[in-house]
């Protein structure tokens, strides 16, 4: 198996899609797909519904940002694009999938999972519509999202890890929803990234959100680009060092994902 790298999805998305419509039965991890029905449903039925002050407090969006229940309401209907060209966020601006070469490609076809409130997770090659719904969102019928994906999801992404390792990515939110347990959480690498700097004389570390963001996304090309094909978690924490990654480990406790800082001086 390779390694399963989780990404979260980004708040920039693709204005339109550009094939067929949307069809849930063609979407990896088909086991969540009554998952997705219902949170497809309660979305749309929201977003198309009469109360767009509900709907807009429920979604997070300002009073300027309508435009996206408008959007949402059409999603079944909505023509669509691969996640890989979905996705426009500072991550994926750094990570560039359309200028991989054919095997990086293939190896992120693979390996990449990205986490969503409205989809669970998707592979790079699912074909999704454009469309607003963040994983603090509350629908009706549904509630909040990050709880009602933990119940939903865990057997899929168990299942897609296998028996390698887990590069997860995910900002805190998304990687609520689902937290590996047992063997698999220690074949588990989180990363944090930190900027060092010198501040009168003294260096100084924080996380800085857009920086945060693009490093992981360079991380990932850079994963991907060398033909890294870790088979452990040790492995894995070796590629990153021997990509010149300045890696720092936290203390390991059993059953659970292994901690690392990533730590930057270039912004």
């Amino acid at each position: 198996m390779p390694v399963l790298i989780l990404l979260p999805p980004s708040e920039g998305k693709a204005e339109a899609g550009t094939g067929r419509r949307l069809d849930l039965s063609r979407l990896s991890l088909p086991e969540v797909n009554p998952a997705r029905e219902a949170v497809l449903t309660a979305l749309v039925d929201l977003c198309a519904g009469p109360d767009e002050t509900a709907a807009r407090e429920a979604l997070g969006l300002s009073e300027g940002q309508r435009g996206e229940l408008r959007r949402n309401a059409r999603l079944r209907v909505a023509a669509t694009a691969p996640a890989a060209r979905l996705y426009t966020g500072v991550l994926y601006e750094a990570l560039d999938l359309a200028t991989l070469p054919p095997a990086a490609e293939r190896a992120a076809r693979r390996s990449v999972l990205i986490s969503s409130g409205l989809w669970g997770a998707v592979r790079l090659t699912d074909r999704i519509p454009p469309y607003r719904c963040p994983i603090g969102a509350r629908l009706p019928g549904v509630g909040a999202l990050a709880a009602y994906w933990r119940s939903a999801i865990g057997p899929a992404m168990t299942a897609a890890a296998g028996n390698g390792p887990v590069l997860d990515l995910r900002s805190g939110a998304y990687a609520a929803t689902w937290t590996p347990r047992g063997p698999l959480a220690e074949r588990t690498v989180t990363v944090r990234v930190l900027h060092e700097r010198v501040v009168d004389g003294t260096p100084t570390r924080s996380v800085v959100s857009h920086f945060n963001k693009a490093t992981k996304g360079r991380l990932v090309r850079d994963l991907l680009l060398a033909g890294a094909r870790p088979r452990t978690a040790d492995a894995l924490v070796g590629a990153l060092r021997e990509l010149k990654y300045t890696v720092e480990e936290g203390p390991r406790a059993t059953g659970r994902p292994r901690q690392l800082d990533v730590v930057v001086a270039d912004l």
